[in-house]
């Protein structure tokens, strides 16, 4: 299955949050955030979507003077692949908005991700005991991201 990509826009968010609750059991991202972030100039939300749905969502955020952007969360409820695809086309639209590095926060437990993660050349560079709500602790992850030519906005 092939998705396209774009700039999510308040109309996404019934999808959005839809696929935040199939992907997650705590720490949900609220619609009342996620619309705050659709809405900011230091976000950037991305949706995957074929065949008239969205299927997965990405949220970068930015701070003002870093060079460095966070990946935030990522989620797809889409076939196999589409996580990675929505993963590189974030880190490009990063490294087109001037990040030089894109890190995360990721359950110690959630194996796959970290497996995808390292595959996709993120580098540990450390651990947040007690970070989720639940209590567990989060590995966090860094890649240095390839200088692309600056999007228009």
């Amino acid at each position: 299955m092939q998705a396209e990509f774009r700039t999510a826009h308040p109309d996404d968010l019934d999808a959005l949050v839809s696929i935040e609750n199939a992907s997650f059991r705590t720490d949900l991202i609220s619609r009342k955030a996620l619309r705050r972030m659709i809405a900011s100039a230091r976000a950037d939300v991305l949706v995957a979507h074929s065949g008239g749905q969205i299927i997965a969502y990405s949220v970068v955020l930015y701070r003002k003077g870093s060079a460095r952007a966070r990946l935030y969360s990522i989620a797809s409820v889409g076939p196999r692949g589409i996580g990675r695809a929505l993963l590189d086309e974030a880190e490009k639209r990063a490294a087109a908005r001037g990040a030089k590095s894109l890190y995360l926060e990721v359950r110690e437990d959630n194996a796959r991700a970290i497996l995808s993660y390292e595959r996709n050349g993120y580098a540990r560079f450390g651990v947040r005991a007690n970070y989720y709500a639940d209590g567990a602790t989060a590995l966090r992850y860094q890649k240095q991201l390839i200088a692309t030519e600056r999007m228009r906005k």
